[in-house]
């Protein structure tokens, strides 16, 4: 067996196509089905039901891919590993936008001081597409909201965070004070993250709960983008403690959420511990160590500690 044909695989489930895998490897589609071929006889086993509408993986592809996947990216760390050297490793996290605006920079610090030789890949993306990434096994760990059913995932919970609304001073229908309830937010205009972003489903949910509408006038899925219209003065947003960070560097009001059901709980969710490497093993005490830290220093805007995890 060897890694290319697991690579080929891989890519033609991606592709659910021989043809479409074919072009992006950059071989011949003869060629492709002559190794997937091979691959079978050695397993003697189908892995692939050919059909005139593509190719998709037999039961035993599907549990070979998980495996395929794996051999594949314990493959490039030792790569990655051999090429630099001193290295001691290398590790992947993820980070939802929000999340990362705050836990970042102190986990790049953190990884640099204790394990300097374990080289960090920081990915940056919305929560569910984190959660793809990490099935995938093209990252090792994630900070997520909520967990899919059925997952051979490590979880730990983190933090619990609260909700702000947080706009400009110049806005006139902004809320003043320190807390406010959803049941006074149905007219104040919101710009907020599509419908596909976790956070927008769950405060659609909060403001059914209250009998409100939000009064959301404009969608960016983009979270500079949609702090800059806030500043700008366009619309309030409504956003967790970590997006609120940002008070002292952009002259925004934050306003707590004081409804009790309204927030949102902070997951490490990383691959089954008998699939991290020492690396990832490392980097997932370091992340908890950070988080607990900036919560404790009150640098985590409106988070609360869960608990001791036992790692």
């Amino acid at each position: 067996m060897e890694l290319r044909q697991l690579r080929y695989f891989v890519k033609i489930i991606e592709h659910g196509s021989l043809g479409r895998a074919a072009l992006e490897l950059d071989v011949g589609v003869s060629a492709l089905s002559q190794q997937i071929s091979k691959l079978e006889s050695e397993l003697c086993t189908r892995l692939l039901n050919r059909s005139t509408t593509g190719v998709t993986p037999t039961s035993a592809g599907f549990a070979f891919l998980h495996h395929a996947q794996l051999t594949l990216r314990q493959s490039e760390n030792a790569i990655m590993a051999a090429h630099r050297g001193r290295m001691s490793g290398y590790v992947s996290v993820g980070l939802p936008p929000t999340t990362a605006t705050v836990l970042a920079l102190p986990l790049i610090n953190a990884m640099r001081a204790r394990y300097p030789d374990i080289q960090l890949h920081l990915v940056e993306m919305l929560s569910g597409h984190l959660a793809a990434q990490l099935n995938a096994r093209q990252i090792d760990l994630a900070i997520l909201f909520q967990l899919e059913g059925g997952k051979r995932w490590s979880v730990t919970p983190l933090l619990d965070e609260k909700l702000f609304v947080i706009a400009s001073p110049n806005l006139s229908q902004a809320p003043r004070g320190d807390n406010v309830l959803l049941t006074e937010l149905g007219g104040l205009p919101l710009v907020m993250p599509s419908a596909q972003h976790g956070l927008r489903s769950a405060l659609m949910s909060a403001f059914e709960r209250v009998g409100l509408t939000p009064n959301v006038i404009m969608e960016v899925d983009g979270l500079a983008v949609l702090m800059n219209a806030v500043r700008a003065g366009h619309a309030a947003t409504i956003q967790p403690g970590a997006a609120a960070a940002l008070k002292d560097e952009s002259g925004l009001s934050l306003v707590k959420i004081a409804d009790p059901h309204v927030g949102r709980r902070n997951l490490l969710a990383t691959l089954a511990d008998d699939e991290l490497s020492p690396a990832a093993l490392a980097t997932r005490l370091v992340i908890v160590d950070v988080a607990r830290q900036l919560v404790l220093d009150k640098q985590w805007p409106g988070a609360t500690w869960i608990e001791e995890p036992d790692l």
